[in-house]
């Protein structure tokens, strides 16, 4: 048995991540502030859901106060660190920098001092496909990522280059899964998904940014905590993209809702925003060969489970 800990495992790929390590028999410390950029409700029936599993423990943290991770630490041994603890969304980032710099940059650097100080040797550090930016398609690990379109996307750059370093000084296995649009039941409230599916159901109109023509290589959860957990197999520093390796454009997505509700969406067109990257596409050679992963749940698939649990839910979601 490992005992791992998985910040922000309230989040999304957190909560996903902690279950299926929960269900490999493992130990899981799971921190997270449980902050207001959605509704916290969501984060507090997934960590509710933990809960039947014994060996597993919640703690409400913040990844940018070092003095608590370092209490945490002393108190715990760590086989090994799910770093997942960030502040999400490209547009919200323009309008407060200084909060994803907090916990994306100083966040993970005190993730790393705590690691260094405290014996940890392997970290996984997620991050994202919003570093390619103006790099060639399909994406490749080994793109030029040094031109980020947002402050979120800057901040996640950082944190990986503050992983190289934390490896090369200290000798510290750090592993990155870089995320491409994830998506699945119980996800971000704040995902287009999830406010197209909310918004045709209600009857209301849906709001596309650009002509609707901008591929995104939606990533099933499940498939990509099975992949975050692979990362644990590999040394040094490494770069893995994580993604459905099948780009589709957003009025594809909307179709499928569509015929998933059984309703007809009624689009707002509004222009496109510079700080949207018009598609994303993931190579996944380097994950398939040396992680023996590959993605497993088709979107169609995918959007129906995710409409199956948008369904039994909505009383929680109070819709």
């Amino acid at each position: 048995m490992k005992h791992y800990l998985v910040t922000g495992g309230a989040g999304f790929i957190g909560w996903k991540v902690s279950e299926l390590l929960l269900k490999g028999g493992n130990r899981v410390t799971s921190i997270d502030n449980l902050n207001d950029y959605y509704d916290p409700s969501l984060k507090r029936w997934r960590i509710k859901s933990l809960g039947g599993f014994k060996k597993f423990k919640f703690h409400r943290s913040d990844v940018s106060e070092f003095g608590s991770l370092k209490r945490l630490f002393k108190a715990n041994k760590f086989d090994a660190i799910f770093h997942l603890a960030a502040r999400a969304g490209v547009r919200a980032s323009l309008e407060d920098p200084w909060v994803y710099l907090d916990t994306n940059t100083r966040g993970t650097l005190n993730i790393l001092e705590c690691a260094r100080q405290y014996g940890v040797k392997k970290i996984i550090l997620a991050s994202t496909s919003s570093l390619y930016s103006f790099a060639d398609m399909p994406f490749k690990e080994d793109a030029i990522t040094d031109r980020p379109l947002s402050p979120y996307g800057a901040t996640k750059k950082a944190a990986e280059l503050l992983g190289y370093t934390y490896h090369y000084l200290y000798g510290l296995d750090v592993i990155i899964p870089r995320y491409f649009t994830v998506y699945g039941p119980a996800g971000r409230p704040d995902m287009s998904y999830f406010r197209f599916i909310k918004n045709i159901y209600n009857n209301k109109p849906i709001t596309v940014y650009g002509d609707g023509k901008q591929q995104r290589d939606f990533t099933y959860v499940d498939d990509i905590a099975e992949g975050t957990i692979r990362c644990l197999s590999v040394q040094g520093y490494e770069i893995f993209n994580l993604g459905n390796d099948r780009p589709v454009e957003l009025l594809y997505l909307i179709r499928l809702i569509e015929e998933g509700l059984g309703k007809r969406a009624v689009i707002d067109f509004k222009p496109g925003h510079p700080a949207d990257m018009k598609a994303t596409w993931a190579d996944i050679t380097r994950s398939k060969e040396l992680l023996g992963w590959s993605p497993e749940v088709p979107l169609e698939e995918g959007i129906n489970r995710t409409i199956k649990w948008f369904m039994e839910n909505k009383r929680f979601l109070k819709i």
